[in-house]
């Protein structure tokens, strides 16, 4: 399918002409006085904050449906796409286009000018890379601090690798020895960085799998020296007709436009990747939470993340972190197959998406193998491919839900948040959500003081 310009779909690839029509069929049916209409009306035109911090958008004044005109419509329209105001929309959408027409007409690589590598942990936009005609050198940084363990030892390699190769090989077809040596390549390139390339380039989301391998890379390269030019791309937005999730998502011209986005890090933010890997590291997550109550000019996603990161601790009250609290939440009343689950925690539920769908596998794996689960998985069969298993909730899974049964006390399997391990039956730091801080470490409870409920956000 193509767009009304004759290219190629895509949800970050919008068309202004479209973006008009959409807001003339607002405005005639708010006019109408159609439900869904008003509703998205009442949605954007309130004159409320938005729930996302990090976008603080423009404000409109509130206006009755009745006197409602044109420009509100392209109001309402600019923020369902992610945008501040119409304005903003329309700069954007031209500034999308002529970088669209700079790669069509093979203009000069964007990244021409100095030997250079981009870092990314992950391979999603190294083709988009190509296709955006740059030309410089890539390297996917891509172990998953965010799950797992990230102890406080001198060399974290052996124990990544063991229980990447753990959770996540069977699926992916990873023994730890292929493990280990793709992570000692990507170390030993970093290592080399600085001294190899004028300049590197970092490019990361604002979710706490991308946050992490940034503070990861901030420490490296304090450790060892910067390379003569470090420089930083992290968004937490982009304009488009689906919610955000990461830099894989986008088109060549998006990458493009990005790159005139990049800022130079200095040595602040050096000092601050190591104070958050050195944090991530430790078993007392104290440090963690005062860094992410902190704010970084220069690294404005982190605390965000870092929060993220920390509330998959087991959470007072109940014992669950907020990812499994997520999934119980979404099958309690309702048989799904993991497939549905996993796209409603990207699409909906999750407030920062962090989880590719491998690693989000190993999580259910681990709950449905607690000595009391809280849901079985229907359908497991070789036969059947992991995203159609279905999700069915236990009694004790709807308990512990309510905060009757401490998740901890059904004996799930012992895991780790960064440095701090779970383990089951055992005192675990826990998260206080209403306090927003970590305590601990606590016994589990077979019956617990209920907790601010958290339930799947019908919002992005």
């Amino acid at each position: 399918m193509t767009d009304l310009s004759g290219r190629p779909e895509a949800p970050f690839r919008l068309n202004l002409e479209q973006q008009k029509k959409r807001a003339k069929e607002l405005l005639r049916d708010v006019r109408a006085g159609d439900p869904a209409a008003l509703a998205r009306w009442h949605a954007h035109l309130s004159g409320e904050p938005a729930s996302e911090p990090t976008r603080a958008p423009a404000r409109a004044p509130a206006r009755a449906p009745a006197e409602a005109r044109l420009a509100d419509a392209q109001f309402v329209i600019a923020r369902e796409v992610g945008s501040r105001s119409w304005q903003r929309l329309r700069a954007h959408v031209a500034a999308m286009e002529r970088e669209r027409a700079a790669i069509d007409q093979s203009s000069p690589a964007p990244d021409g000018t100095m030997r250079t590598l981009h870092v990314r942990c992950g391979s999603d936009i190294r083709p988009t890379l190509a296709a955006a005609g740059f030309i410089g050198d890539f390297l996917e940084y891509s172990d998953p601090y965010c799950q797992g363990p990230v102890p406080d030892v001198p060399d974290l390699v052996p124990v990544r690798a063991r229980f990447i190769a753990d959770s996540y090989g069977g699926v992916m077809g990873l023994a730890e020895p292929a493990v280990v040596g793709k992570l000692r390549r990507e170390e030993e390139a970093l290592s080399r960085a600085a001294a190899d390339y004028e300049r590197v380039v970092l490019w990361c989301e604002h979710d706490s799998y991308d946050q992490l391998t940034l503070v990861r890379c901030l420490a490296w390269f304090g450790d060892t020296g910067a390379p003569p030019v470090l420089e930083l791309i992290s968004i937490n937005q982009f304009p488009g007709s689906r919610r955000f999730i990461g830099l894989g998502q986008l088109p060549p011209e998006a990458i493009r436009l990005l790159w005139r986005t990049r800022r130079a890090l200095t040595g602040a933010e050096l000092a601050t990747g190591r104070r958050a890997w050195d944090a991530l590291r430790s078993d007392d997550p104290g440090a963690l939470a005062t860094l992410a109550g902190c704010q970084f000019d220069g690294l404005p996603d982190l605390p965000r993340a870092l929060r993220r990161h920390l509330r998959e601790l087991p959470w007072t009250g109940d014992g669950l972190s907020l990812t499994e609290r997520l999934i119980l939440h979404r099958i309690d009343g309702e048989v799904r197959t993991v497939g549905q689950v996993f796209a409603r925690l990207m699409s909906e539920d999750e407030p920062l998406p962090w989880l590719g769908d491998v690693m989000f596998l190993a999580l259910l794996r681990a709950m449905a193998s607690a000595r009391v689960p809280a849901f079985r998985i229907l359908d497991r069969a070789p036969e059947v491919p992991w995203p159609q298993w279905r999700l069915q909730i236990t009694a004790e899974g709807r308990a512990v839900l309510r905060g009757e049964i401490d998740w901890l006390s059904l004996d799930p399997p012992d895991r780790w948040v960064g440095g701090v391990p779970i383990r089951s039956a055992a005192p675990a730091w826990r998260w206080n959500e209403t306090l927003r801080r970590p305590e601990g470490p606590v016994p589990p409870a077979p019956a617990a003081a209920p907790h601010p409920s958290v339930a799947p956000s019908r919002r992005p």
